[in-house]
């Protein structure tokens, strides 16, 4: 019993050292991640999440294979940037979701109609505002919040604490990562937009052949209701999407971890 005790005793100074680079881990996603980004968390719960989750793994992260628990300069960059890059790649997709809110929202003639984001403290579309709030539902829903848990619980194994490394590449990566924002922006506004530009053309020809028409007066209401149409009856598609991009995006942060 005296020899268990005095075990403990001798190994606590690496179990807090690793407890330290494990919460540095779990920074990054309280910063950047849907979800746990949000302001309307209180940062006290937070910082409760992030502790008891630190309690929790440092006695088991402490015992991986291949585990260097000392706090260094070099091992505290790396569990930071493990973080951030959990946390980055996977806020492309309330950038995204932004982003097809611009699009719908120039559609929608809700182009100067804006809110203040109160995560970025800027004013962001409303469509996009809406579409934010869905994914968050969606993640919720989806119990993807706990996927992601998992997913960074893996990533002991896969990176043990203190030997993340961050390389030139993975930067990289991030930024090829962050140019898809345009092109998934663009394909769920893609019906809403196709379906206003069929509704303008349609007005535009008819108003060539009857000069009387007021296509001002009749085209915007008219494209309004289709796109509003259009927009419900796409939705449907949305969970499914969501849930497929938070996939891939979590997948992709997986593969960019490198361990020295």
């Amino acid at each position: 019993m005296r020899g268990e005790a005095s075990g403990l005793i001798a190994d606590w100074p690496q179990y807090l050292t690793a407890a330290m680079l494990v919460l540095v881990r779990l920074s990054g996603l309280m910063v950047f991640a849907p979800v746990f980004s949000s302001a309307a968390i209180a940062p006290r719960l937070k910082a409760g999440l992030v502790i008891a989750m630190t309690v929790l793994l440092a006695p088991s992260v402490a015992a991986v294979p291949g585990a260097r628990a000392t706090l260094d300069m070099t091992a505290v960059l790396g569990e930071l940037g493990v973080g951030l890059v959990f946390g980055l790649s996977l806020s492309l997709l309330n950038e995204s979701l932004m982003f097809a809110g611009a699009l719908l929202g120039m559609e929608f003639s809700f182009s100067l109609v804006n809110l203040m984001d109160p995560n970025s403290k800027v004013e962001t579309p409303v469509l996009g505002q809406m579409l934010g709030w869905l994914g968050v539902l969606v993640i919720i829903g989806a119990g993807l919040d706990r996927t992601l848990f998992a997913a960074v619980v893996r990533s002991f194994c896969v990176v043990p604490v203190g030997r993340a490394v961050i390389q030139a590449k993975t930067g990289a990566a991030l930024l090829f990562m962050a140019s898809g924002i345009f092109m998934a922006g663009l394909q769920l506004a893609a019906p809403v937009i196709a379906a206003a530009l069929a509704v303008e053309m349609t007005v535009s020809l008819v108003a060539r052949l009857s000069p009387q028409l007021p296509a001002m007066v009749v085209g915007i209401p008219l494209k309004t209701m289709v796109s509003y149409t259009v927009l419900i009856a796409s939705l449907a598609m949305w969970p499914a999407w969501i849930e497929r991009h938070f996939t891939a995006l979590l997948d992709a942060a997986g593969r960019l971890m490198v361990a020295s």
